[in-house]
């Protein structure tokens, strides 16, 4: 009785696993983004995709990812997409005035993560030779990617040999800034539409147009966040009633507090309220393993 009922178990997974199979679909795809923010061009399309004079020190911008389609029916698909971004923004390209004459640049890696729902208008995921369907999709994921820190040192002035002199008033003191990147994750809404040529059965292949909506207005490094500062306080000179930096008590310390605010604000560019933009324009490569579909009831 054991042995048939494992049977039975053997015999029910492998035709679960036959089903899933047959509507399964790997595929590659390469292409080029592009940022839609506050610093470089803002076409959402036809984007200069790169500043030709730092070539040589960021290379190409590029885009390349994998994907895993599981078809529903003909026409109704699930994807994921995993991808790298390499992106490119300088208000060299800009076509606003004021921006050239800014003339801010710079270069980000985005790593992303998205489900999607994709629909194909005709059943290119049917079992035929050749088809030949535009489709659309949209749905949400994640980007990681590279974002701006600071840290800001504060410290009294220093004499020759390096000892810092007793402040005057509470002015006499200087702050430098010193810049470092770190990882931060935040939700998209991709969306876009794209054609499918499916040949051979199992092979196709497609180009696609991918619009990213960022939650966030970090992806060009126009804005830095208050999170994001640290301040470090000179610790030569000690305050007497606290044992701590001279630095962060009374007038010092607010001073301090008033540069650090001073940096975030200037540091900001274009619109504090926007969020960026990210598309893509590629072309894949896919195959469909295991049995032709079928798709029963």
């Amino acid at each position: 009785m054991n042995k048939k009922l494992l049977f039975s178990l053997l015999a029910l997974l492998g035709t679960v696993v036959g089903i899933k199979a047959q509507r399964n679909e790997l595929g590659i795809r390469l292409g080029m983004s592009n940022l839609v923010g506050d610093i470089g061009k803002t076409n959402y399309i036809l984007q200069q995709p790169l500043d030709l004079d730092r070539v040589s020190d960021w290379g190409v911008p590029f885009y390349g990812g994998v994907l895993y389609r599981f078809n529903f029916n003909p026409h109704q698909t699930v994807r994921l997409d995993l991808g790298y971004n390499q992106v490119q923004f300088s208000d060299k390209a800009a076509k606003e005035e004021y921006r050239r004459n800014r003339n801010s640049f710079g270069k980000n890696n985005v790593y992303e993560a998205s489900l999607v729902f994709e629909y194909n208008f005709f059943p290119v995921n049917n079992e035929q030779m050749g088809m030949l369907s535009p489709y659309i999709f949209g749905g949400v994921g994640g980007l990681m990617f590279d974002s701006p820190k600071a840290t800001l040192n504060h410290d009294f002035k220093r004499n020759a040999d390096g000892v810092a002199l007793a402040p005057i008033d509470e002015l006499d003191f200087t702050t430098t800034t010193e810049y470092s990147l770190g990882k931060k994750t935040v939700v998209h809404i991709p969306f876009g539409l794209g054609l499918k040529y499916k040949f051979n059965h199992g092979w196709g292949i497609f180009a696609e147009a991918t619009f990213r909506y960022a939650i966030t207005d970090q992806l060009d490094h126009s804005k830095i966040l208050e999170k994001d500062v640290v301040s470090h306080y000179n610790a030569d000179i000690i305050s007497p009633t606290t044992g701590g930096s001279l630095l962060q008590t009374g007038n010092y310390f607010a001073v301090s507090k008033e540069r650090e605010a001073e940096f975030i604000n200037k540091r900001a560019l274009g619109d504090l309220q926007s969020k960026d933009w990210m598309n893509t324009f590629s072309i894949g490569l896919t195959y469909s393993f295991g049995r032709p579909p079928c798709y029963c009831d």
